[in-house]
């Protein structure tokens, strides 16, 4: 069994955060998005393991990620020059994938820890050719859609109908044998001209293989948006963080609940209340730090309250006089009080930036 994820695409809804990075890169409780599917195959036992990189920010990806030694894999990069649907990615792999079985994932997905497994051994034991994971959402139009017979047997699929069938939505981890690759080369491009991946499943329902699904009942996140990536964080600190404290803190300062701080940070005056994560290196004074929050690794931060915010890497905020919520402040970025008169709003923002005044 291998394992495909994919880790291309221009990340235009997370602008502008992904105008210098990969989407799959944007840190989620201070582990990148992509490294939690990576780990979910190598806790399935899936440890070869395949990702389809852009051109933009492949290097990227490669640098961060590396061949697979810090997760106990073995990982290939695999180039596709551009952004022609999920069953073409297949079809670039197809020297990587040779006829094996294997679970295509998309990378910046998550889903609660521990399901792969489960879903992986039904696939296996019924010797299924397609397996696919649904869940139920309140706007299916904008994912590929499902229709199901009682016995879990899948009808039919459309991408991103304007008239859903249903509402059940493609989660984006797929359960694939061999016969894949026929299908995908029965197939046309779409009006938006890609190769869907829903194309390929239906030519296999077409011809009365075994397509099967089944509905996810843990959590499920696509953090291609702002709130999405805010909602990831929280999950991943709830469930998942454990009391962590490696840097320094002052006897001035407080700290309550769950909160992991990193190697050569320091914390003066301050109070962090978790479920709370912060990097290494990091300078924090004078501030109050709410739950789910993430700060990432050499950030600063003086006289600032922030709370359900992620702080990306170098990032600085001081003297900010009021509370800073519901925030992704990226990396480099710098809020700060200019001492000058008259008092005033000076702004540098780049574009797709959001910014809400109160």
């Amino acid at each position: 069994m291998k394992a495909l994820i994919l880790s291309g695409g221009k990340g235009t809804r997370l602008r502008p955060l992904t105008y210098t990075g990969a989407k799959q890169l944007v840190p989620v409780a201070n582990k990148p998005i992509l490294w939690y599917g990576i780990e979910e195959m190598v806790t399935a036992g899936i440890t070869d393991i395949g990702i389809i990189i852009s051109p933009e920010t492949g290097q990227e990806v490669q640098t961060k990620t590396g061949d697979g030694e810090l997760f106990g894999a073995n990982i290939t990069y695999i180039l596709q020059e551009k952004p022609a649907g999920l069953a073409q990615a297949v079809q670039v792999a197809r020297p990587f994938l040779e006829d094996s079985p294997f679970v295509m994932y998309l990378g910046d997905n998550l889903i609660q820890q521990g399901d792969l497994s489960h879903f992986l051994k039904q696939f296996s034991i019924e010797h299924q050719d397609a397996l696919i994971l649904l869940r139920s959402v309140s706007n299916p139009s904008a994912f590929g859609v499902a229709t199901v017979d009682e016995n879990g047997r899948v009808l039919q699929l459309i991408e991103k109908p304007k008239v859903p069938a249903s509402n059940l939505a493609l989660v984006g981890v797929y359960f694939f044998s061999n016969l894949i690759h026929d299908a995908i080369n029965c197939i046309q491009p779409s009006a938006r001209g890609e190769l869907e991946i829903t194309d390929a499943i239906q030519c296999l329902i077409d011809q009365q293989k075994r397509v099967t699904a089944c509905k996810l009942e843990g959590w499920w996140l696509d953090t291609g948006k702002k709130d999405d990536l805010l909602e990831a964080n929280r999950l991943i600190l709830d469930t998942y963080l454990e009391k962590s404290i490696t840097g320094e803190i002052d006897a001035q300062s407080s700290v309550i609940g769950r909160v992991q701080i990193g190697a050569g940070s320091k914390v003066i005056n301050s109070t962090i209340r978790g479920p709370v994560v912060i990097g290494n290196n990091c300078y924090l004074e004078n501030c109050f730090i709410g739950p789910y929050s993430s700060i990432a690794d050499n950030v600063i931060l003086i006289d600032t309250d922030i709370e359900h915010t992620v702080v990306l890497e170098n990032a600085k905020i001081a003297g900010i006089h009021q509370r800073i919520i519901d925030s992704v402040i990226g990396q480099r970025a710098q809020l700060t009080v200019a001492p000058r008169r008259p008092k005033a709003l000076r702004f540098m923002i780049g574009d797709d930036c959001q910014i809400e005044l109160t």
